[in-house]
């Protein structure tokens, strides 16, 4: 059932509760949902704000989020007008709050699923990127005009993106202004799934309950855990890596699971199950 919650938010973000996902919306439409500091503070605390955690057994819980845009697009990126008559100092702070917002995303208790349609450009893209699963609609199209607008990228971009296409591709994009399509995207790994025109949302919800079923600890190590071993040096990454299977396996949850899974009660991988839930995705390895 989707029912509305109420968050001190600005009037460029809502919220909607499916049970326990909350779907956030970018609703500037009429600015393609272009982000200025007012919604970057209002994602800030939404963020900061989550009732509770993906442990929480509560009913106003919160266990994974979905982001979309409402109207035509995802985000037309930074809302150029916020920026263009202040000085240099107003702007590296507000970058600072870019980056720490967008790393509440990516390092939080909660996975966050991002469902991309029309423009995901410059700010918008950086905003995607940090989500841990994206979901694109046909008709998506990727950009980082920062170039040819006289500016750079100032929300984590070149942290992020790089780790999705690798540097020379964003080079290429900043230098040329050369844009990705949706196709494109998923064979990239701008996105993981693609879906058509219309079923993002639906498909974005389909995966955040596939995500909220898996045991909390199991979640936490794959959002917390595995960014930092991948960062990482080798022997570090590895300690990390069993001390966060030690941690898991040893939660009551897992206990309860590996049991079911042992007496034949779990389903086993299957990957013809796998391909009739999910579709064969263009690139996909």
């Amino acid at each position: 059932m989707t029912h509305s919650t109420q968050f001190d938010l600005p009037s460029s973000l809502s919220v909607d509760l499916h049970d326990d996902i909350a779907v956030l919306s970018l609703s500037r439409p009429e600015k393609r949902n272009a982000i200025d500091f007012a919604m970057i503070r209002g994602l800030d605390r939404f963020f900061s704000e989550l009732p509770d955690s993906i442990f929480s057994e509560l009913p106003d819980s919160i266990r994974a989020v979905v982001i979309h845009g409402k109207g035509d697009h995802f985000s037309a990126g930074l809302d150029l007008s916020s920026i263009s008559d202040i000085d240099s100092s107003a702007i590296l702070f507000g970058s600072q709050a870019w980056h720490r917002v967008f790393d509440r995303i990516e390092h939080g208790n909660v996975p966050v699923i991002a469902v991309l349609h029309g423009a995901v450009v410059g700010g918008g893209l950086e905003l995607a990127a940090a989500a841990h699963i994206r979901v694109a609609e046909r008709g998506t199209f990727y950009a980082l005009p920062e170039g040819s607008r006289g500016i750079f990228v100032g929300g984590g971009a070149s942290v992020r993106v790089p780790q999705l296409i690798g540097v020379p591709r964003m080079v290429d994009m900043m230098l040329t202004g050369r844009t990705y399509g949706a196709e494109e995207g998923v064979a990239l790994g701008l996105s993981h799934y693609l879906v058509e025109p219309g079923e993002g949302l639906a498909k974005g919800l389909e995966l955040a309950r596939r995500v909220i079923a898996n045991a909390p600890l199991s979640n936490f190590g794959v959002i917390q855990a595995l960014p930092r071993i991948a960062r990482a040096d080798p022997e570090t990454g590895l300690l990390l890596e069993s001390l966060m299977i030690s941690v898991a396996a040893a939660d009551d949850e897992a206990k309860v699971r590996l049991r079911a899974f042992l007496d034949k009660r779990a389903q086993k991988v299957s990957h013809k199950d796998s391909i009739a839930a999910f579709g064969a995705q263009p690139g996909a390895a």
